[in-house]
Order: structure tokens, then sequence, then C-alpha cells
């Protein structure tokens, strides 16, 4: 896009599909709901990685982006959660609940130029896939080394949740191109509007000089 990414843009730079499912909701402050349809839970599905290109997905209907959106709802308060140090009882049974089903399986067949590509042993129900993004969740929360990269984007109107897989671990930003360009432009207008209120002429009235 032009000019930078809108709100309403898909982003898939958290670092795994769960978190992924989680900024389609949160994202900064007075963004759109990013799954407002069928057509766009179908297409988001494909773009995130959880069904290969071409897969059909004729049976996504509004009964699905309610599951996906209650299961997202239930993913951020479990993140939130241990984030801050405390329990999420009812959020976790429900990832565990989820995760508990069976993900779609996959298969390797020969595609245009007889390249092996990935494709669906059968076309995807709705349970499938959330047990898909449930398991990615505890495999995320169970494994020390992705846990303790687990972060909150430090910019003021922003509440994505990431992993921060940095050199040194100093990420503060879920994007430097979008979070971090927009704090920085704001550091700078704070600079420069304290430089200008330094630097203004004091008026003197004609009583002080009488």
């Amino acid at each position: 896009m032009a000019g930078g990414r809108s709100a309403c843009d898909w982003r898939f730079d958290s670092g795994r599909p769960c978190l992924d499912l989680v900024a389609t909701g949160i994202g900064t402050t007075g963004a759109c709901e990013l799954l407002d349809g069928a057509e766009r839970l179908a297409d988001w599905l494909v773009a995130a990685g959880l069904v290969p290109g071409g897969t059909r997905l004729d049976a996504v209907d509004e009964s699905w982006v309610v599951r996906f959106r209650q299961l997202r709802t239930g993913v951020d308060r479990l993140l939130t959660a241990e984030l801050g140090g405390r329990g999420a009882g009812r959020a976790l049974d429900r990832v565990n609940a989820l995760a508990a089903e069976a993900p779609p399986g996959l298969r390797a067949v020969r595609g245009r130029g007889g390249k092996l590509v990935r494709t669906l042993s059968a076309d995807p129900d709705c349970g499938a896939l959330l047990a898909a993004v449930a398991r990615d969740v505890v495999e995320l929360l169970t494994d020390p080394v992705a846990r303790a990269a687990l972060r909150r984007c430090e910019a003021g109107n922003c509440r994505r949740i990431y992993l921060d897989t940095s050199r040194g671990r100093r990420r503060r930003w879920c994007s430097s191109e979008v979070c971090g360009n927009r704090e920085r432009v704001a550091r700078h207008r704070r600079r420069a509007a304290a430089v200008a209120v330094r630097d203004a002429p004091v008026a003197v009235s004609d009583a002080a000089v009488s």
C-alpha cells in the first residue's frame, strides 16, 4: 500500500499464527475489525498459512467467523494474563479443549513442474482449523524460550503481542516499520515543539518598561 500500512491491513509479523489471529482484533486504538465476514476469514486462513493456497473453503460461513473471534478473544485474554503473571483458567480451558481436536491432515502431491506441494487430505472443517491455532498457543506457552520472548508493543496506541527474536531481545515495537516509525515521528514532533516554545520571544508589556 502506498504511503504506509493502514490499521485495517493484515500483518503477519507477530511471529506465530496464534499471535497473528489476535492481531486481527486488538491492533491499534480505533482499528477496524479485520475478520468482518466469511470471505475475509477465508482469505485470512490462506494468508496466515493455515491452509495452502487453492484450498476449497466453500464451507466457511458466519458461524466460522463467530468461532474464530471467540478463540481470538480467549487467546488474547490468556496471553495478557501470562504477560501480567496472572492465571486465566477459563481461557486456558477453552484453548486446551480446542487443541484436543485433530488439526487438518496434510498430504504432499505433485504440482506444476513436478514439484511436491502441500495440500490438505480433505476439505477442512472449522474445528480442525481452530485446533491448529489452539495447538500453536499451547506450543508457544509451553516452550520456555518462546514464552520468554513474548512482548506487548510499547507504542502508545498499539496492543499487539509479538515474539521478540531480535539479538539481545531489545525489540520494543511489534513493527519497526509501523509502530516504530510512528513513535519516532511523534518523538521528533515533541522535540520540535519543545524547541519552538523555548526559543519563542517573550512578550514584554508597556507597563513593564515604563
